[in-house]
């Protein structure tokens, strides 16, 4: 760490579990920022990068939250999440905050909220945005619980929107993240009946890019975000787990059947 970094350090510590293709860069962004991280991953390589950069690696969830001011987790569903709270929860010491960022439905947050020792305060806080946000800190944070005592970290990572009380802002992400994921499968049937009804491609996306479809055609093609098929199914299969929705049903069953792309960007969808 230069002299200028050193200067600037914070002098709260953070511990940042799921270094993933959106945890490692929201990571960075805070170890750029001047705290004292801690990072852990269940596949410890992916922790090297940012170990060179200034950050401590933890052997064990535990590990990585034990003196912790600020525990945050962006993990892949709802089981890696209450897999790490079993690890942790009773490393937590009072006065941590634990923000929660992954995509696991209110649900699995309210579970987490039930397992906090007193004096532990959690912030359900799921983000809209792809990799190439959170490496701007860019994100767009929906954010359940008391977020006063963390606006500063937050703010490193993107513009937060208040919610309500803890489960809210979970509640909010698979409302915006199935409207994205419908409207992303949409615009690629719409694609799909364009050829079959011999229209040139590029009139077709200029119209639909024109269309009130437009944000969701910049999505449909864009380049420089990833989000695998594999977790939009999984979205998905939150958001119709709560209520019938029989349109993201089928968007769901298009999702699960693409075995082929379940690594790949949602936008793979329009081949």
């Amino acid at each position: 760490m230069n002299s200028e970094k050193a200067k600037t350090k914070k002098s709260t510590t953070v511990a940042f579990l799921g270094l993933g293709n959106m945890g490692a860069p929201m990571a960075r962004r805070l170890l750029a920022a001047g705290y004292g991280l801690t990072v852990w991953n269940r596949t410890a390589s992916k922790a090297e990068a940012l170990v060179a950069e200034g950050a401590v690696a933890a052997a064990s969830p535990a590990d990585a939250v034990r003196g912790a001011d600020v525990v945050i987790t962006m993990l892949a569903d709802p089981a890696a999440a209450l897999a790490v709270a079993d690890a942790i929860v009773p490393a937590l010491r009072a006065g941590t905050t634990w923000i929660d960022t992954s995509t696991v439905g209110p649900d699995t947050v309210r579970e987490l909220a039930s397992r906090l020792p007193e004096g532990v305060a959690l912030i359900d806080a799921p983000v809209m945005g792809s990799v190439d946000r959170a490496a701007t800190g860019e994100l767009l944070i929906l954010a359940g619980g008391e977020t006063a005592p963390v606006a500063g970290l937050l703010a490193e990572l993107g513009s937060v929107t208040r919610c309500g009380e803890v489960g809210t802002g979970a509640a909010l992400k698979l409302v915006l993240i199935s409207g994205v994921i419908g409207g992303v499968a949409l615009v690629a049937e719409s694609l799909r009946l364009a050829t079959a009804l011999g229209l040139p491609p590029e009139l077709t996306r200029s119209a639909l890019a024109a269309s009130p479809l437009g944000g969701l055609v910049g999505r449909a093609f864009a380049t420089d975000a990833y989000f695998p098929v594999a977790l939009a199914a999984k979205d998905v299969s939150l958001a119709t787990g709560v209520v019938g929705l029989p349109v993201l049903e089928a968007v769901r069953g298009v999702l699960v059947e693409r075995g082929d792309l379940a690594g790949e960007d949602l936008s793979a969808l329009r081949d």
